[in-house]
């Protein structure tokens, strides 16, 4: 009976998505397991350690078809880790003498830490591509509306103009970095892991460097200088990474929800009939595209602290810190997928109201361009009297005296200087830009 949002029939594609459910399934990790076994047993033939017959029979077994998981569960139940039982299993499973080589010189955490980054690195395959697709739907909707201005905000109110495709190449760019940080962090994080029992080889004897290299060759994985066994950075790197990738895609989530409320009704998530309803007033249409990308995100950041709390290990095997990494990085994985799924489809289909981002920014009757009127000021004024005139002349229109416009051009310095032509062209939200446009096409040519 499913007891999680991850795999809840329900809600298990709205926190998720298939693919990474099944790298982290229990299929996937005993799976894993297998593919180390069988792949340290071939090192080991390969290096005259153990027979080459026993390799290509312990590596045709090493499949789950071959796995009785009730038996697995018992066995796990009992010892505490599933390694014990899958390696007696595999054992059985082979012919002749080959079970007898099963797991030569191999510790449990040699072969859960190895399975582990397998399943990270087919993981990290998995969000490559959906991050690249967010970083080009991004990069089409900053060049669509490079120059349709809106209100930018601080602190929820308006500030200054600023373009859409401004805001969407901030939401861009720290996409293309995250991108660049994965590329970075696989060599660091792809590492597996073979050491024996205190992490110093001495089951292998002088052979013991040769097998662990010899293993990550078959793998196709990173060898590390040491054992990492009770040195968990790797993972927890991996699970912070996709701690910055969620946040980054919950900032635009919190937009798009803003964006999408009645009062801004500025943006909007894909139509799709009934999406977003409620089940009583007819009119709703809610982010929950944006609503789901937040809540993962937030799934993510109590996992990534989880992974740190999990690096304080004791000695040289953890007492507890390793279990908690089995519950933080597979959900953590999971949400990532889930909220860069939903994040993808936001993308491919967002829309935007120009009208009422242009109806929006004439709302506060010229409030939004006054800094634009200040600097047109400053060089006769002073930029600080100028600031004291302009500010002044605001409180006026928040008293209900008129527009911007109309306020200034009634004051005495103000029209000595400045011609209410003039002050209409700077109070024009679409000439107050400044080099919005510029960075746009800077962001998007540089990555």
């Amino acid at each position: 009976m499913p007891s999680t949002v991850f795999d809840s029939a329900l809600y298990r594609d709205m926190f998720g998505t298939p693919d990474m459910r099944a790298v982290f399934s229990d299929e996937g990790f005993l799976q894993a397991c297998l593919d180390t076994e069988a792949a340290l047993a071939r090192a080991q033939a390969r290096l005259g350690l153990i027979p080459g017959e026993a390799a290509r029979e312990i590596t045709r077994r090493a499949t789950v078809a071959h796995l009785d998981l009730p038996g697995l569960k018992a066995d796990c139940d009992n010892v505490g880790y599933p390694i014990v039982g899958l390696v007696n299993q595999l054992a059985q499973a082979c012919a002749g003498d080959a079970g007898g080589y099963v797991h030569w010189g191999a510790t449990t955490q040699d072969i859960m830490d190895t399975a582990v980054v397998l399943q990270v690195r087919r993981a990290f395959d998995l969000l490559e591509p959906d991050l690249a697709a967010c970083i080009d739907l991004l990069a089409g909707l900053a060049r669509t509306h490079r120059d349709v201005p809106m209100a930018g905000r601080t602190h929820l109110q308006h500030a200054l103009p600023v373009t859409f495709g401004f805001k969407a190449a901030v939401w861009r760019d720290p996409l293309v970095r995250h991108r660049t940080r994965l590329h970075q962090l696989r060599p660091r994080v792809l590492m597996g892991q073979l050491g024996g029992a205190a992490g110093t080889l001495a089951s292998l004897g002088s052979q013991g460097l040769a097998v662990r290299a010899a293993l990550m060759a078959e793998l196709q994985l990173g060898e590390p200088d040491i054992s990492w066994h009770v040195s968990r950075d790797g993972l927890t790197e991996a699970v912070l990474w996709l701690g910055l990738l969620t946040a980054s895609l919950a900032k635009v989530g919190t937009d798009m929800a803003l964006m999408m409320a009645t009062e801004f009704g500025e943006a909007f998530e894909p139509f799709q009939h009934g999406r977003g309803a409620s089940s009583t007033m007819p009119q709703k249409r809610n982010p929950i595209s944006s609503e789901l990308i937040v809540a993962a995100a937030r799934v993510v950041r109590q996992q990534a602290a989880l992974m740190l709390d999990a690096m304080v290990q004791d000695f040289e095997r953890a007492t507890g810190p390793w279990h908690a990494e089995w519950v933080a990085l597979p959900q953590s994985f999971i949400a990532a997928s889930g909220a860069l799924q939903q994040a993808r489809q936001l993308f491919a289909g967002l829309t935007i109201d120009a009208a009422r981002m242009q109806r929006n920014l004439a709302l506060t009757k010229g409030l939004i361009s006054a800094e634009a009127v200040m600097m047109g000021l400053a060089p006769a004024l002073g930029r600080q009297h100028a600031h004291e005139v302009v500010y002044a002349a605001c409180r006026d229109v928040a008293a209900g005296e008129g527009s911007l416009l109309d306020v200034l051009a009634r004051h005495p310095q103000v029209q000595a200087r400045l011609s209410r032509a003039q002050l209409a062209a700077l109070l024009e939200p679409a000439n107050y830009l400044g080099s919005a446009a510029a960075m746009v096409d800077r962001t998007l040519s540089a990555s």
